[in-house]
This record gives structure tokens, C-alpha cells and sequence, in this order.
């Protein structure tokens, strides 16, 4: 059986990982009949947000232990993991794909990775195992793989230019469907970026792991 480390990056879309992105990438595979892994760096996060008010808050909140109500407390510090155990990765977005596992939301195009998440996709990659990206979490694809990847995130116009500034080939998609890079082996789907709901975007989720279970 085939699996898959699912990347999260904390709790909550303002501040970590887009909970219905989550969710719904392990129902589609558990669907496919495929084994997940809920992986996360155990790093402070960047900051911490009042998803009622949408406020910053004063708290102080740990990425892995976040990540680890998605997972149900059954998730792994991703500096503890190894490429050669699993056959792929995916990464649902959520804020946190661009504070926590890396600096984007400061930095912009001169962004970097989080160190051992850096470390583990760079493994994954430079295998050739497929890695998989929904809504904002494709510039980290942006950044990891080389130049001339096919992404997708929607069809927001800024956003494009800076993809394009990383390097990246962004191709406009709707939240239902997917964009395949057979070269890199890279799968990428729009989600929260375009989509209005949870049935909406898990035809894009499913599609993306389907398609990264039939070439891993």
C-alpha cells in the first residue's frame, strides 16, 4: 500500500494549515486506498491568530503540536522522518504554508523553507517521488523544484508574477480541477484560492491524489 506524508503547518487557515484542505486530503487518500502520515516541524509559529476576529493574538503556539489536532495526535516531527518511507507528499495550504513552513508572507519572492521541511521535500524530490500542492502552498513548489514548474494558484494575477519571479510557469485552473507537471512530478490544485466550499474543492483534492497515487 502506497503512502503519503501529508505536510501541515498548525491549526487554523489564518495562522497554519486550512483545516477542510486537510481533512479532505486524507479522505481522498483513504479513499484511494492509500496509507497517510501526518508530518510537521515542531517550530514556533510566526504568530497566532483569533479566528473568530481575525485579530493577531499574544499567544504562543508550537506548529506541531497544532498540526497534531488535525491529525488526532497521530503525527510525526518531520525532522524525525525519512524520504525513502513514503512514495509522495502533499501540501494543503492554509496561511501557514507561507509563515510557518516558510517566510513568504515576509520575504516574497526571496523566501526561504523551513529547515528540516526543506530537507525532506528536497529528498523527496530529488527521488522523483510526486509532490502534491493546493491553494497558496504551490510557492513553496515554486522554491523547491526547478525552474520552469508548472503550477497553479487559481487565477490570481499578482500571485502569478511572483511565481513567475520564482521561476514557475503558473497556468490559471479552477478549484474542481487539477495542473500535472509530468516532468517534476509535481500535481498542483487551486482549493480555497477559487473554491466557494468543501464539495467544490475535493474534486480538485481527489483529483490531485488519484493522479499522484497513479504515478508514485
Amino acid at each position: 500500500m502506497k503512502k503519503i506524508a501529508v505536510v501541515l503547518s498548525g491549526c487554523g487557515v489564518y495562522d497554519g494549515t486550512e483545516i477542510h484542505e486537510a481533512v479532505l486530503t486524507l479522505l481522498a487518500i483513504d479513499n484511494n486506498g492509500a496509507q497517510y502520515q501526518c508530518v510537521a516541524p515542531n517550530i514556533r509559529q510566526r504568530q497566532v491568530v483569533n479566528h473568530l476576529t481575525q485579530q493577531v493574538s499574544d499567544e504562543v503556539r508550537n506548529v506541531l503540536v497544532e498540526s497534531a489536532r488535525i491529525a488526532r495526535g497521530k503525527i510525526k516531527d518531520i525532522a524525525t522522518v525519512k524520504a525513502e518511507d513514503f512514495d509522495a507528499a502533499i501540501f494543503p495550504g492554509g496561511f501557514g504554508a507561507v509563515m510557518n513552513l516558510s517566510d513568504f508572507a515576509e520575504k516574497d519572492v526571496n523566501c526561504e523553507l523551513e529547515e528540516n521541511t526543506l530537507k525532506f521535500v528536497k529528498a523527496l524530490y530529488a527521488a522523483k517521488k510526486p509532490l502534491g500542492f493546493a491553494c497558496i502552498s504551490p510557492v513553496l513548489a515554486a522554491k523547491i523544484c526547478d525552474a520552469g514548474i508548472k503550477l497553479t494558484i487559481g487565477n490570481d494575477p499578482e500571485m502569478a508574477k511572483k511565481l513567475q519571479a520564482m521561476g514557475a510557469e503558473p497556468e490559471d485552473c479552477s478549484a474542481e480541477n487539477i495542473v500535472v507537471d509530468s516532468s517534476h512530478n509535481v500535481v498542483s490544485t487551486p482549493a480555497y484560492m477559487l473554491g466557494k466550499g468543501p464539495a467544490e474543492i475535493y474534486q480538485g483534492i481527489d483529483a490531485m491524489v488519484r493522479h499522484i497515487l497513479l504515478i508514485a
